[in-house]
């Protein structure tokens, strides 16, 4: 057992002590035997309440998982799916956003388009791609690569983990909302498979920008919302203590958008979160994508069939 090189999270705190007293154990092993035992027990106890603790998660834990700084991003996805992938770069107006990836990729017998958001791993990564937020340059560069897709009938697979397209006064000098609804004006209208993976955050329109799919999948702990818990907080109860509060009420998690129908299937992680096993996060995902791809292969209007899909998203009776 090692420590995490990065603080644990509030409700990890408990295993993060138990590990530290296995840890203090186990450098006195070597001068006394005896402790193996004990340490054995303590393993014992640390696996047992790692099961209990992640299977009894808040909505606010959840939420903290998928912003996790050592969450696998797109490219770290791309990379175990089909080391081989190609990358394209530009929106053909002269800029290329670090924080839109767009690519070639191979899943089995599959040849897709993957377009994803990326968060950046550094500090320089992270000003790159900034911090995960694409620009509106960044979405008419993954329109460019859907309209590839649809060019070359091969269906399109849209990772996403973004806290929203970028909010700033450049963007909005650039058209930002313009960029996200054009995006949502071709998305509805391509004749080819179109599969959106929840990565991390979902956030608002960014989010839904390359988000408008026949079918979409969520990682066991990611998130998708309208707005961020904290926006929310502060617009409803105008204060930041009530996140939690904000995180219960919109209904975040994989699971409560599975409820609501608006996610087709939930792809477990491993335990601890995805950032605790990437290869196996990965090798999930690529399942269940390619199961999805399977299942649209035999529809026969995938317009009307993505179209349907939101038309159902809240419909209630009295």
């Amino acid at each position: 057992m090692t420590s995490n090189k990065l603080p644990p999270l509030d409700f990890e705190l408990p295993l993060s002590n138990l590990n530290s007293q296995i840890e203090a154990l186990e450098r006195q092993l070597p001068n006394n035997p005896q402790l193996e035992q004990e340490i054995s027990e303590l393993y014992k106890q640390y696996e047992s309440l790692k099961k209990t603790i992640y299977g009894n998660l808040r909505a606010i834990d959840r939420l903290a998982i998928a912003r996790h700084p050592n969450r696998p991003y797109t490219r770290d996805y791309l990379e175990r799916f089909d080391p081989n992938w190609l990358e394209l770069h530009g929106d053909r107006h002269g800029v290329d956003d670090m924080a839109m990836v767009c690519g070639l990729v191979k899943l089995d017998n599959y040849k897709v388009v993957v377009v994803g958001t990326q968060k950046g791993r550094n500090i320089r990564e992270k000003q790159l791609c900034n911090f995960g937020m694409p620009q509106p340059e960044g979405y008419r560069k993954a329109l460019r690569c859907f309209k590839h897709a649809q060019k070359f009938n091969l269906p399109i697979i849209t990772l996403i983990d973004t806290p929203g397209a970028y909010p700033g006064m450049a963007a909005e000098e650039h058209n930002q909302a313009q960029a996200i609804a054009f995006n949502l004006f071709e998305l509805a209208d391509l004749t080819v498979p179109v599969i959106s993976v929840i990565l991390g955050e979902g956030g608002s329109g960014g989010a839904l920008a390359i988000g408008f799919t026949n079918t979409i999948l969520m990682l066991e702990n990611s998130v998708y919302s309208v707005i961020s818990p904290e926006g929310c907080a502060s617009i409803l109860w105008r204060s930041a203590d009530k996140v939690q509060d904000a995180c219960e009420a919109m209904k975040i998690t994989a699971l409560e958008n599975k409820e609501l129908g608006i996610v087709d299937e939930i792809i477990p992680e491993p335990l601890g979160g995805a950032q605790s096993g990437w290869d196996e996060a990965a090798a999930n995902t690529k399942k269940c994508i390619i199961k999805h791809l399977e299942l649209l292969s035999k529809e026969t209007d995938l317009v009307k069939h993505r179209i349907n899909k939101y038309r159902k998203i809240g419909f209630y009776k009295d």
